[in-house]
């Protein structure tokens, strides 16, 4: 793109990079994996972009054909930002990107935040298929007052914002981060079912083993 720094370079590596390697950028495309986002809604997730470098990202997300918006049809009208089929195809190298900074990166510290997509989207990060097994469940996730789909099956997990009907279990917690913390290991289940800081509706069984299936990856020595 003209005006862009470029690495010069043949690989391919370097080309994807010259389209998406700018600070933010696939940040941007992260907060944008499970559906489309108003401008706000984006920078809700990157609260420390400013909003003129999140405009200049999404303009060159847009030029590069991985971003696009366009404006809800009436009595909504909002204009919103998504991938096109090429910023899509980035989800699975954004998968392993966060494996493998999950087991290299330096430990985050407690004044780092997530946004509430950023969880979702770790569910695909650390989705065990070998703890799953023959395991199949559609699960519906309350956190706060957003509404997420789980769908797992044949060793295959998929997620996206938005309501799942005939779900088979539903999970709800008004903190994310309880959420989180009993998927890690950090807090036994029973304790957060006592607390009432998670509460498990439908097939209760396949609910609870659904919280069993997204281990943190071993730590590289």
């Amino acid at each position: 793109m003209a005006g862009k720094r470029s690495y010069g370079d043949a690989c391919g590596i370097a080309r994807a990079l010259d389209l998406v390697g700018e600070r933010w950028a696939l940040m941007v495309v992260r907060e944008l994996l499970l559906g489309p986002k108003r401008f706000t809604d984006v920078r809700a997730g990157l609260p420390h972009v400013s909003p003129d470098v999140l405009a200049q990202r999404l303009r060159d997300l847009e030029q590069a054909g991985v971003v696009h918006h366009r404006r809800l049809p009436p009595p909504y009208g909002s204009q919103v930002y998504e991938l096109t089929p090429r910023g899509r195809a980035l989800e699975p190298v954004l998968i392993e990107l966060g494996r493998w900074g999950g087991a290299n990166a330096p430990e985050p510290s407690d004044d780092m935040c997530m946004s509430l997509d950023a969880y979702v989207v770790s569910l695909r990060t650390l989705f065990d298929p070998q703890r799953a097994g023959d395991y199949c469940a559609r699960v519906e996730l309350h956190l706060g007052e957003e509404r997420f789909r789980v769908v797992i099956a044949d060793g295959q997990i998929e997620a996206g914002r938005g309501e799942l009907p005939e779900a088979d279990a539903v999970v709800e917690s008004a903190d994310p981060k309880t959420l989180i913390d009993v998927l890690h290991g950090h807090r036994p289940l029973a304790a957060a079912l006592q607390a009432g800081t998670i509460c498990l509706s439908g097939d209760k069984r396949k609910a609870k083993r659904f919280t069993q299936l997204f281990p943190l990856p071993a730590a590289a020595a």
